[in-house]
């Protein structure tokens, strides 16, 4: 096959050994399946995207650092050196979730570093060692869905309380390995504390893996675990090994408007003081 230009580097530095095929195409990368050593791995070579892109990223962007004022006001008045580190950093979020996320204990890709604009990390196989099935490709016992749901609600736990929501979860990114669910496709993964829209596109996420599992057990379709695991989260109450119920009840009282935005401040601040030491802790520690 034709070398793809991105890929070409890596076979030049020796990164890679050979470029076996391509294993998908979207719109904003390809992923090939390619040959380190004795390992098969697969490269994800990032697409350079229009300015249009950026500004529909706009609601999963916010909150995320920069690393100085001037990148900021780049950014936000979208010039050209501006929309340059836009895309570096949509590139680079997704490589820091993989590292953030496996250390946290979700069942991700193991990702192998990211080199001139390509991420090499773990090909998710079957059990025939055969590219993995997505989620929305296979059909499911009623039994095997509750358990799969189970899993993946397990995993969205540990990713929010590792500070982190995908944001496009869906059956289209979760891969069927011989043990389970593999989350895959985080370049928009959305920090938890300092993102505005973070409980809707939480909501969104197990709403989507809810109701592609509730084909198969339609029990599943009337769960509230978003709500549930938001109100523990906000409350600072959420533990990776927390049991939820999938049960909530909504509080019709009427709310005193300025308490209640007050403790929104107050979880988010402390939201954001816990990922900082997080963060602190992992400098220390790399």
């Amino acid at each position: 096959m034709r070398i793809p230009d991105g890929l070409q580097p890596l076979l030049d530095d020796g990164i890679i050994d050979e470029v076996v095929r391509q294993l998908k195409s979207g719109k904003e990368a390809s992923v090939y399946v390619v040959r380190c050593g004795t390992e098969v791995r697969c490269a994800k070579v990032y697409k350079d995207m229009a300015q249009r892109s950026f500004q529909q990223r706009a609601q999963y962007q916010e909150g995320r650092k920069t690393r100085n004022s001037r990148d900021s006001r780049a950014m936000n008045k979208s010039t050209r050196y501006g929309r340059k580190e836009q895309e570096s950093a949509w590139k680079n979020t997704e490589v820091d979730a993989l590292y953030q996320l496996v250390a946290a204990g979700v069942r991700v890709p193991q990702p192998f570093g990211f080199f001139n604009g390509v991420l090499l990390m773990e090909l998710v196989t079957d059990a025939d060692g055969q590219s993995a099935p997505r989620l929305g490709e296979v059909a499911l016992s009623a039994e095997l869905a509750l358990e799969y749901h189970a899993v993946l609600i397990s995993q969205i736990v540990r990713m929010l309380c590792s500070g982190l929501i995908h944001g496009d979860l869906s059956e289209f990114n979760v891969l069927l390995d011989q043990h389970g669910p593999v989350i895959i496709d985080l370049p928009q993964a959305v920090n938890a504390a300092a993102n505005n829209n973070a409980f809707a596109m939480l909501e969104r996420d197990v709403r989507n893996v809810t109701e592609t599992l509730g084909r198969f057990a339609p029990e599943l379709l009337t769960t509230q675990y978003a709500p549930e695991m938001w109100a523990l989260f906000a409350a600072g109450e959420l533990k990776p090994e927390t049991q939820l119920t999938g049960k909530f009840v909504t509080d019709e009282a009427v709310a005193d408007v300025d308490e209640v935005l007050l403790a929104i401040d107050e979880a988010r601040e402390e939201a954001v003081r816990r990922q900082q030491g997080r963060e602190e802790a992992l400098a220390e520690g790399s």
